[in-house]
């Protein structure tokens, strides 16, 4: 049974890492990144619910009259 040839291992991957680290390096050079990330402010603003417009009175059991 021949045996296996790994003396060009080391080479293959070494080549292999090296081209990973290039094409991953100029995959993220092409992003925009913005230094300062300016704050904005969001106001919230108040959305009125339908029973916030009108005047309702809750009567409770216990306030009823006999």
């Amino acid at each position: 049974m021949p045996q296996l040839d790994t003396s060009t291992w080391l080479t293959v991957i070494l080549s292999m890492f090296l081209a990973l680290f290039i094409v991953f390096q100029l995959k993220i050079s092409k992003h925009n990144l913005y230094h300062n990330p300016e704050l904005t402010t969001t106001e919230m603003s108040k959305q009125n619910a339908p029973w916030e417009t009108k005047w309702t009175k809750i009567y409770l059991p216990l306030s009823l009259p006999l």
